[in-house]
C-alpha cells in the first residue's frame, strides 16, 4: 500500500509540475503590428525581397510548432533568409490587430497559423493556409520549400518567364 501511495503522490507532483510549464512565447501581444509590417515592407523593398508574415498567437500550439520547424530546418530557414523578410503578426484575445488583418485581406479566415506574402510595396500576393503544409502531426519540409520557392520575388516576376515563352 505504501508503494502505491508513493507512486500516486509522485504522479500528482509530476502532473502539477507539467501544468506549471509555460509554453514558449514567440508572439509579442503588445507589438505594434502595423508598424512592424510597414518596417518589414520597407526593408524588403530595399533588399529586393518579399515579406513573409506568420500570423498567429502564443495560444496556438501549431503556431509555435511551425515557427520552431521553419527555424530548425536549415534548408527552409535559408530559403526564408535568402528571399524574404520574416515577421510575426500577433492575433490573440489581448490584441487581434484588426486593422492589420483588414489590410492583409483577413487571413484569419484560414485559421492559424497562416502565412501572408507581400511584395516590396505591401501588396498582398498570397495567403497560405498552413494546413496544406502539414504532414504527420508536423510540417512537411518539401511542401514548405515549394511554397517558399513558388512565391519568392523571382518566381512571380513575369520577366523570368518571357525568355522561356520565346523558346516554345
Amino acid at each position: 500500500m505504501k508503494k502505491i501511495s508513493t507512486l500516486i503522490v509522485s504522479m500528482m507532483v509530476g502532473i502539477a509540475l507539467m501544468a506549471q510549464t509555460t509554453p514558449p512565447s514567440i508572439y509579442d501581444v503588445e507589438a505594434d503590428a502595423k508598424s512592424d509590417v510597414k518596417a518589414a515592407i520597407e526593408k524588403a523593398a530595399k533588399e529586393g525581397k518579399h515579406v513573409l508574415l506568420q500570423v498567429g498567437g502564443n495560444w496556438c500550439p501549431w503556431c509555435i510548432k511551425v515557427h520552431q520547424f521553419i527555424h530548425d530546418d536549415k534548408t527552409v530557414d535559408s530559403l526564408i533568409t535568402a528571399d524574404y523578410i520574416f515577421q510575426l503578426v500577433n492575433y490573440s484575445k489581448e490584441n487581434k490587430n484588426l486593422e492589420v488583418m483588414e489590410m492583409l485581406g483577413y487571413p484569419q479566415r484560414f485559421g492559424f497559423p497562416v502565412f501572408v506574402i507581400l511584395d516590396g510595396t505591401g501588396k498582398v500576393l498570397h495567403i497560405q493556409d498552413s494546413g496544406y503544409l502539414e504532414a504527420d502531426k508536423s510540417y512537411d519540409t518539401k511542401k514548405i520549400q515549394l511554397f517558399l520557392k513558388n512565391w519568392n520575388r523571382k518566381a512571380v516576376d513575369p520577366e523570368s518567364y518571357k525568355a522561356k515563352m520565346k523558346d516554345k
